[in-house]
């Protein structure tokens, strides 16, 4: 199994702990309130400026998936899955990131007609650059 078909799967394992079966995926609210053995609670409102990204209007949650991907590597159900390792390589934080607020079974449940960038960015509350890598993420170009 490939690096990335490892972070799918561990993606799709974390969204169904927290019981995610529509979008948007509310990253902010499994970041702050994570599942016991997890990791210790945040609060993103002491986040500064400078770490959330305001490119898109739904940039800062791609920042706070990137956050919840950081938490994931150090506590102990991430270290069960061994995320510090995978999530050291090459650009895998982003496409991990990216993972979790469009899981993969979620983005398969789009009509096929409604799988557009832009229509997707505002279903799943993400930057449509980041919806145009995660569609070639999974179908391909």
């Amino acid at each position: 199994m490939s690096q990335l078909e490892q972070l799918e799967s561990i993606a799709t394992e974390l969204i169904a702990e927290f019981d995610v079966t529509s979008a948007p995926v509310p990253i902010e609210t499994i970041l702050q309130n994570p599942k016991e053995g997890m990791w210790e609670q945040v609060d993103i409102t002491q986040l500064s400026g400078s770490f959330l990204s305001l490119k898109d209007r739904y940039s800062p949650r791609m920042s706070i998936a990137r956050l919840l991907a950081k938490h994931l590597t150090t506590c102990d159900w991430g270290k069960e899955r061994d995320l510090f390792d995978l999530l050291r390589e090459g650009d895998n934080l982003n496409h991990f990131a990216r993972m979790l607020v469009m899981p993969r079974n979620l983005v398969e449940q789009v009509n096929v007609a409604a799988r557009t960038p832009t229509t997707m960015s505002l279903q799943f509350e993400v930057p449509v650059d980041d919806v145009r890598i995660r569609l070639d993420e999974i179908f391909g170009s």
